[in-house]
């Protein structure tokens, strides 16, 4: 079933696609960085580039997939977002654009230090992973939670 990775343009997140992209199914990206985008189309990876806090440009990214991957350090870090000024704002967006998209799974890969939370309505299934893992480990984490029928 398709995956989207929201921030596979953060180091974290480029550790999610490796873990990911040997699995069957198609692996899907949001970056805001055309160049990692271009990296990622070469390694199979679906790409949309666009601004990380526009909810329906994540939201059109999403369609039909089923799991997605959200790491909060894109919500965080320094790349331009017009659309929201501060981290809740952008994972709020997140939701939105999930949620309309129809994914029924989210996992959120949280970053120490940056206080936003992702939250889901309806049936969406909606797990947290993080904290002080490694990014190896989470990677491994998210690909564990990912290929589970029910989380």
């Amino acid at each position: 079933m398709p995956v989207i990775v929201i921030g596979a343009d953060t180091p974290t997140g480029r550790a999610v696609v490796d873990a990911l992209l040997p699995r069957r199914g198609e692996v899907r990206a949001f970056v805001s960085d055309p160049t990692e985008g271009a990296a990622l189309r070469e390694r199979g990876v679906k790409v949309a580039v666009g601004d990380v806090s526009d909810g329906s440009h994540i939201g059109g990214a999403a369609t039909r997939a089923f799991c997605a991957v959200a790491v909060v350090a894109a919500a965080a870090d320094d790349r331009e977002r017009s659309f929201a000024g501060d981290p809740q704002s952008v994972v709020d967006a997140w939701s939105e654009g999930l949620t309309d998209a129809g994914v029924t799974r989210i996992i959120v890969v949280e970053v120490a230090g940056v206080d936003a939370r992702l939250t889901a309505a309806g049936a969406v299934e909606l797990v947290t992973v993080g904290g002080d893992l490694a990014t190896a480990e989470i990677a491994a984490e998210v690909r564990r939670l990912e290929a589970l029928d029910r989380l």
